[in-house]
């Protein structure tokens, strides 16, 4: 075998599984293909200690501190496919290399599907956002929408008041109930039924009927699923989240398939940048765990 382990995904997830198998003195390679889910975003919030730091510059970090390691490949590439072989697996990549470890690790985060709406895919990380613990804060109370892609989005429209005065653009993406238009006005949330045209400015709603409401950020729920088709080359199986199908694993963030472990984004319903650096301590040190104890 070329490797003990293989990281596919060089981001937060990743690059901590790589830490904790590298600290172990194990042989190990990321394979990146350089599409961190938040390199649209110039800050990180909720992470302690990197609290509004640019998201690129704690993955620069992250990464020269693990390629001090003596034991760690770096590819920068895709990975293409990954096999079952009788000791383990093989992934294959981009550039038609083809390496062998006797684990993986799927960090490769997701791809997000944005509701289609005008102008909103171009502020996507910068006012329009899908985290309110992550970017509700510096918005500074000011005026919030929300832009429904479903029953899905009542969270937002339930959650977002208390960073700020709240407007719930349904968008024709489905009908609230008596009872749902109740919990919303509880909660001090206005929902407006009027679809929209496009998103201008920094955030400014312009709706069909030429009014337009202008506001400190917006916020929505993407769809997401697992980047590539990795998990599903090695039959991994996959569960069913509010917002898209994931990675199904166990507390010890092993997948269905033995010797197969994933973290972060694409093994969550829902993540950050925190949740994912412990996703990948976890899968990490459980990566180990079953080096040294299984065959």
């Amino acid at each position: 075998m070329d490797f003990d382990a293989i990281v596919i995904g060089g981001s937060y997830a990743g690059m901590s599984a790589a830490l904790q198998l590298v600290r172990a003195r194990r042989r190990v390679m990321v394979i990146d293909a350089g599409r961190r889910r938040n390199r649209f975003a110039e800050h990180s919030h909720g992470f302690l200690t990197q609290d509004g730091a640019d998201p690129a510059a704690i993955a620069g970090t992250a990464r020269a501190q693990l390629q001090a390691y003596p034991t760690l490949s770096w590819h920068d590439g895709e990975a293409r496919r990954a096999e079952v072989r009788d000791a383990g697996f093989r992934v294959m990549t981009a550039d038609g290399g083809r390496h062998e470890a006797k684990r993986l690790v799927l960090a490769h985060g997701v791809t997000d599907t944005l509701p289609e709406v005008e102008g909103l895919r171009e502020r996507w990380g910068r006012s329009v956002f899908h985290c309110p613990y992550c970017h509700g804060y510096e918005l500074g109370g000011g005026p919030i929408g929300v832009v429904a892609v479903g029953e899905i989005s009542l969270h937002h429209g339930l959650m977002l008041p208390d960073w700020g005065p709240t407007i719930f653009f349904v968008n024709g993406s489905f009908d609230p109930t008596a009872e749902q238009l109740a919990q919303l006005a509880a909660r001090g949330t206005a929902v407006e039924r009027t679809p929209i045209a496009r998103i201008g400015g920094k955030a400014d709603v312009e709706l069909a009927d030429g009014r337009v409401v202008p506001l400190a950020g917006i916020f929505t729920a993407s769809r997401t699923c697992p980047a590539g088709g990795l998990a599903d080359d090695l039959g991994c199986a996959m569960e069913e989240g509010p917002v898209g199908v994931f990675i199904s694993t166990n507390a010890m963030k092993e997948t269905t398939v033995p010797g197969v472990f994933a973290c972060g984004d694409a093994a969550r319903a829902a993540g950050s940048v925190a949740l994912s650096v412990g996703d990948g301590a976890m899968a990490g040190a459980a990566t180990h765990a079953s080096l040294m104890f299984r065959s």
